[in-house]
């Protein structure tokens, strides 16, 4: 197979999958990470899938991904009330984005990683994809694998029509030390997946390993939030304490001290008595406005392929975000293989296998949020998507697209 010369753009979760995955196949990668140093997680949890244990296994860390997490056993709703109104047997493995992010740097090569280094400008020479950085840096590579996040700077390159569409809701998201709650808090929703409906919202949480190392005997509880809010209105809560209007989310130490007052006055108001214990004890809370992004390609141009949140943004409902990258990032790696390293015929088979089922997860998230969304338009709107508020349907399960399109 041909040795390829392979620059990554992004060191997040999918640019360091397929940065192992591609050295474990025979390339020489480069991974080019804008921020100064190594990623922090702020505490996120994320749902863990057969098909994410399977790829970080190929990666190289085969005890890790049997015992990456805290495992729940089952979905239980509270009323606002905190009573237990429904519930379900569904063992899952709930994982900290940090535990998870640690293994795959740790696992890729060394000295594979740059920080600091922002991408600029993406242009040809011939064969080969030319990758400028801010800094003045070029550099050549066979492939240029686009793992840059939402805002994708590779994607921006090539698709100008491609940019984030605002769902009409935001999340809160905030991550409690479980020592911290209090042990009627830690009885009725820190051992399982849980869910409150207050009308309009909804809120979510499940426990999470509190360290990178995955120390099961320090856990943290992670809740989502979320919260129907006009576009307007988004201008107050990501304009940060020194002024600045952020895009779609914002710093946590940037919050204005009255944008944090008023959710936690809220969180009192609506939120079930474990929830809103959640909300206020944690110390850093943070912000994001929940948003879509699909692309007509996930090879925008010659010698360059897009992965994860730079081809395809999900809404958070339907827990594949970090599964889905991980198994772009394999996907690319096994039509490498395949074609023997002919880059062109690798991509267009990528493309064909991956960007379907993309567009299938973003999809299903625009179904499961269908509910919060109606809330900005008429009654008819919110009376159509009902059906998705019941206690019955946020414990469905995992929310993956229909099998037939799993590849």
């Amino acid at each position: 197979m041909k040795r390829l010369d392979v620059a990554v753009i992004g060191g997040s979760i999918a640019g360091l999958t397929a940065a192992c995955l591609l050295a474990r196949s025979g390339h020489a990668v480069s991974v080019f990470e804008r921020s100064a140093s190594a990623l922090t997680s702020r505490g996120a949890g994320i749902v863990t899938h057969p098909g994410l244990r399977s790829v970080l296994e190929r990666c190289g860390s085969p005890a890790a991904a049997r015992d990456l997490g805290v495992t729940v056993e089952g979905r239980r709703v509270l009323d606002q009330d905190g009573r237990v109104i429904a519930e379900r047997r569904l063992p899952q493995v709930l994982a900290g984005w940090g535990r998870l992010y640690r293994l795959l740097l740790d696992a890729l090569p060394p000295d594979r990683i740059r920080f600091g280094a922002a991408l600029a400008t993406v242009d040809h020479r011939e064969d080969h994809v030319v990758a400028g950085f801010a800094d003045g840096h070029r550099i050549t590579a066979d492939l240029l694998v686009g793992a840059d996040g939402q805002f994708s700077t590779v994607r921006s390159q090539f698709l100008l029509a491609v940019t984030p569409a605002y769902a009409g809701y935001v999340a809160w998201r905030a991550v409690v030390d479980e020592a911290a709650l209090s042990p009627t808090t830690r009885s009725a929703i820190g051992g399982h997946f849980a869910f409150c409906l207050p009308p309009g919202e909804q809120i979510l949480g499940y426990p999470v390993s509190s360290l990178e190392d995955g120390d099961a005997a320090r856990r943290s509880f992670n809740a989502v939030w979320y919260r129907p809010t006009q576009e307007t209105a988004l201008n107050a809560l990501l304009t940060d304490t020194g002024g600045i209007r952020h895009a779609l989310s914002i710093p946590p130490s940037r919050i204005k001290a009255e944008v944090l007052a008023a959710m936690r006055a809220d969180a009192e108001r609506v939120l079930a008595p474990p929830f809103t214990e959640v909300m206020l004890r944690a110390g850093q809370p943070f912000l994001q406005a929940i948003l879509d992004i699909e692309t007509p390609t996930m090879i925008p141009a010659r010698g360059v392929a897009l992965i994860g949140d730079a081809a395809f943004v999900a809404r958070p409902h339907v827990g594949m975000g970090v599964t889905k990258a991980m198994e772009d990032a394999a996907a690319l790696a096994e039509a490498l293989d395949a074609a023997g390293g002919v880059v062109e015929a690798a991509l267009a088979a990528f493309d064909g296998r991956r960007r379907a089922y993309g567009a299938a997860v973003v999809a299903r998230g625009r179904e499961l949020g269908a509910y919060l969304q109606a809330q900005q338009h008429g009654a008819a709107e919110r009376a159509a998507t009902e059906r998705f508020r019941s206690p019955e349907a946020v414990m469905a399960g995992t929310a993956v697209p229909p099998d037939e399109i799993l590849v």
